[in-house]
């Protein structure tokens, strides 16, 4: 008998301990520790920061769902990391011990980085269940008595999508509402141009999104660095392709939503040979740390390169399907190991991704999602907003209900079909 402990339950580990309880042996015990009581999708932050969501919308209580598939699941947040000695201490002091580790944390919002930054500084977020929630208490007052707006992702960010959704979905609720009219939009990022998306585009999202902005009046600043936040005030550096000053930027705001940089969770930080020196976990090809061989790490808390070198720096994001070949990867190489083999599985590592706009919405596919690619494709339409629609349905219920079938590769399929009955 092993005991198999997963660190989290966002979208990196729930489908880690479905699968996880699917890969292993019948005497093996599945636990989760996790610091909330309830499972949140994540990719649905955006309809709740305008309320087109509560929050409770998208929300799944943890313990009914562990305990049908007789899970063990630990309502804790863990303080401390000891791969050393195969244990981990919680926040009530106890200690845990395990036989294998799959650390599924997600990030830690790096506000801090940036004075004036974030829900305790005069930004919004949507990174969480908890912000968005708060942005759309915000968001009903800011309606009622508009202005400028400015959306965006700070240097060091590596997840951009969001920042695009919620940006389009906002204006479509203003459109919705007749006041498009009196707010000024500005899109401030640090990608090197629109559509980067910290992949180096994929298929054309360069001139889609241009036009979408465009199309909606909404004007861009890309290569910029945001060096403080005040109230009603952002700050910014926008510099050139060699990384010199360009142009010193004031900009007014009213309502402003501003993705952070990642780093790993305090938990994290300092583990030597676990960690890199932001906190991300280590992993080799299999998903398992080079130096301690039972202890693997699926999800946005994985140390992945930048892509490239950009002037002002970007992340590489770790989106849906990329984990989802993570954590199936990891539950077989786990099993592996249990059966005195060596692991074997490698996660594909491709992209695809729904970006909703709130009306339409841009899709995109790579593979594998760090270029060179076999595959880049991408596409827009109304379409992509009744998919998300669809997205977030199957995945709520999937948690529900248990389910550890992978959503991305049999939508890839589907993806797929539609690229050949189009002769692309």
């Amino acid at each position: 008998m092993a005991k198999i402990v997963i660190v989290g339950a966002g979208i990196g580990g729930i489908p880690m301990a479905f699968e996880m309880k699917e890969n292993a042996r019948a005497d093996d015990e599945i636990v989760v520790i996790a610091d909330t009581p309830t499972f949140h999708f994540v990719p649905s932050n955006p309809w709740v920061a305008v309320n087109w969501r509560k929050p409770e919308d998208i929300k799944v209580e943890l313990e009914p769902v562990f305990k049908k598939k007789k899970i063990t699941f630990i309502q804790q947040a863990v303080t401390q990391f000891l791969p050393a000695e195969n244990q981990l201490t919680l926040a009530n002091g106890e200690r845990v011990t395990y036989d294998y580790l799959v650390i599924a944390t997600g990030p830690k919002l790096a506000f801090e980085e940036i004075p004036g930054l974030g829900p305790q500084g005069h930004t919004q977020s949507v990174c969480h269940v908890d912000h968005a929630g708060e942005s759309g208490e915000f968001w009903d007052k800011f309606v009622e008595d508009p202005g400028p707006i400015i959306i965006g992702a700070v240097q060091g960010a590596s997840c951009f999508g969001p920042a695009y959704e919620y940006m389009f979905i906002a204006e479509t609720d203003l459109r919705k509402r007749k006041i498009r009219d009196k707010v000024k939009m500005t899109y401030v990022t640090s990608e090197p141009y629109i559509g980067h998306l910290g992949l180096g585009g994929v298929g054309d999202t360069k001139g889609m999104l241009e036009s979408e902005l465009r199309n909606k009046h909404i004007n861009w600043i890309c290569n910029a660095k945001v060096d403080k936040i005040e109230n009603g005030m952002m700050y910014v550096t926008e510099v050139d392709e060699n990384g010199q000053v360009k142009k010193q930027h004031e900009l007014p705001f009213k309502h402003s939503m501003m993705l952070p940089a990642f780093k790993g969770v305090d938990a994290l930080q300092g583990v030597d040979k676990l960690v890199n020196p932001r906190g991300f976990v280590l992993v080799d090809e299999y998903q398992r740390n080079p130096t301690f061989k039972n202890v693997y790490s699926v999800g946005v808390c994985i140390a992945i390169p930048p892509l490239e070198q950009t002037p002002v720096p970007t992340g590489t994001p770790k989106t849906g399907y990329m984990i989802e070949s993570m954590v199936t990867a990891t539950a077989h190489n786990i099993r592996e190991q249990l059966d005195g083999k060596e692991p074997s599985h490698k996660g594909s590592w491709n992209a695809l991704c729904l970006a909703d706009f709130g009306d339409s919405g841009v899709a995109f596919l790579a593979i594998p999602q760090i270029p060179p690619r076999n595959v880049q494709w991408a596409s827009s339409g109304r379409w992509v907003h009744i998919a998300k629609i669809g997205y977030e349905k199957y995945f709520m219920r999937k948690v529900r209900k248990g389910i550890s079938e992978p959503f991305y590769e049999s939508l890839t399929l589907k993806m797929f079909g539609i690229m050949r009955l189009k002769g692309k």
